[in-house]
């Protein structure tokens, strides 16, 4: 008989796209005969991942999980909306969760981790959960936010499972202060972020290729309104002001209350607890941003098929 070893079964996996665990029991099956288990894998219905690895994945799900001082997010995508429902797509994201909050954002070293409580890695556990549900799936990125006092919030918008959802929020806040009244404005900043999708914390985080950018464009719209150059300079940078407003974590209007900004709401809660409070890190996940989903044509598909 033949000896079912690990290089075989890697091979199998491979070749065919199935889980592990089904690549072994079809090498069982057919006495490691590698043809014969592609075709014992079929007849099950599970050499199906590695056909669908081409497929556009844009869909899926952000998981959150913010514990203290440290939280993590990732996002992970499949083909179509309807897997964010199924409980054991919920469960895998959940758990890479889990995983990224312990081993860091390196998505590679995230596969390469066990995934909780089964014997297998993420990467092994996203092959078969390709296999099990029927579509392409990646993980797409992670990322974690610690701090050294303070919190770590989180927030998920439109949630359809504890910490899960199509948009994800991180904020680190570091101060000595109170962390329940921490907690509370770290949760209302997570939801101003989702709101309004600030590009930086503060002005100095802002990318300097963004601003020579905007100030460019606000110097030529002035030219062209035949302002005289000695004023452009000043009109420019009252303009930037309202640019930063707009885009500024610190200087946006504060969704909460709808008159103060940022900057002043953490400030008055740092009156409040007698300690200072820095935002110093924000996060925020969409699913799909910036993928490029495929357009299809439904009539030509049609056609295509008739013919």
């Amino acid at each position: 008989m033949t000896a079912i070893t690990a290089g075989l079964v890697k091979e199998l996996r491979t070749r065919s796209g199935a889980g592990m665990m089904d690549c072994k029991k079809a090498l069982t099956e057919t006495n490691g005969d590698m043809d014969a288990a592609i075709d014992w894998l079929r007849t099950k219905g599970l050499a199906t991942a590695a056909k669908k690895s081409g497929r556009v994945a844009a869909e899926g799900l952000v998981a959150v999980t913010a514990s203290g001082t440290s939280g993590a997010v990732v996002e992970v995508n499949a083909e179509t909306d309807f897997v964010g429902r199924n409980e054991d797509f919920q469960k895998l994201v959940s758990g890479i969760a889990t995983v990224a909050a312990e081993k860091g954002a390196d998505v590679d070293v995230i596969k390469a981790s066990p995934f909780p409580g089964a014997s297998v890695t993420v990467e092994e556990k996203l092959t078969d959960a390709i296999a099990t549900i029927g579509e392409n799936m990646a993980l797409r990125r992670a990322a974690t936010i610690t701090v050294d006092k303070g919190v770590v919030a989180s927030y998920v918008h439109n949630a359809v499972a504890e910490g899960l959802g199509k948009i994800g929020i991180l904020v680190g806040l570091e101060s000595e202060g109170d962390t329940e009244a921490l907690a509370t404005l770290g949760k209302q900043i997570a939801m101003h972020v989702a709101a309004t999708s600030p590009q930086s914390i503060s002005v100095a985080d802002l990318d300097p290729a963004a601003v020579d950018r905007e100030r460019a464009v606000l110097s030529q719209q002035a030219r062209e309104s035949g302002k005289p150059e000695e004023i452009i300079g000043k009109m420019v940078e009252g303009r930037l002001s309202k640019f930063y407003k707009d885009v500024v974590l610190l200087e946006q209007t504060f969704v909460v209350d709808g008159e103060n900004s940022v900057k002043a709401a953490i400030d008055a809660v740092a009156k409040q607890i007698g300690k200072p409070i820095t935002v110093v890190g924000m996060v925020r996940f969409a699913v799909g941003e910036g993928i490029e989903k495929e357009e299809s044509d439904f009539a030509a598909e049609v056609a295509a098929a008739a013919r």
